[in-house]
Formats: C-alpha cells, structure tokens, sequence
C-alpha cells in the first residue's frame, strides 16, 4: 500500500506531470464512490500546489552561485 501523500512531497514536483505521480491515495479502494476519490485527489493537489512557492524560495537560497 502505497504512503499517503504529504506537503514534503511538494520538493519532488519539477513540472505539472510530476504533480500526478506525486498524489497518490492509499485509501482510493475505501471510498463511497469515485466521486469521492477524485474530490480528495484534487484536495491532496491543491495542497501540494498552495506549498510549491515556498519549497522554491527555500530552494533558491540554498544552491550558491557559480561565478566561472
């Protein structure tokens, strides 16, 4: 079974494809109806979107600058 999706998951997102392969749902053969699975896909994504901006704001002051 596979992990649930976190907001440390964000770091792993370079383009929109990645996006999908990151959010994954455990419990998708638990839910009601697929309705309910692609309404907590899209909340996973959402959180995982609304984090991007900071992971690439940490990101950018940790690499230092190549001066050759």
């Amino acid at each position: 079974m596979p992990r649930r999706t976190s907001l440390f998951d964000a770091s792993r997102i370079e383009d929109a494809q990645d996006l999908e392969d990151v959010v994954q749902d455990k419990r998708a053969s638990w839910r009601a109806n697929n309705a309910k699975a692609r309404r907590r896909q899209r909340r996973y994504k959402k959180k995982l979107i609304a984090e991007l901006p900071r992971i690439i704001s940490d990101n950018q002051g940790s690499y230092p600058e190549d001066d050759t």
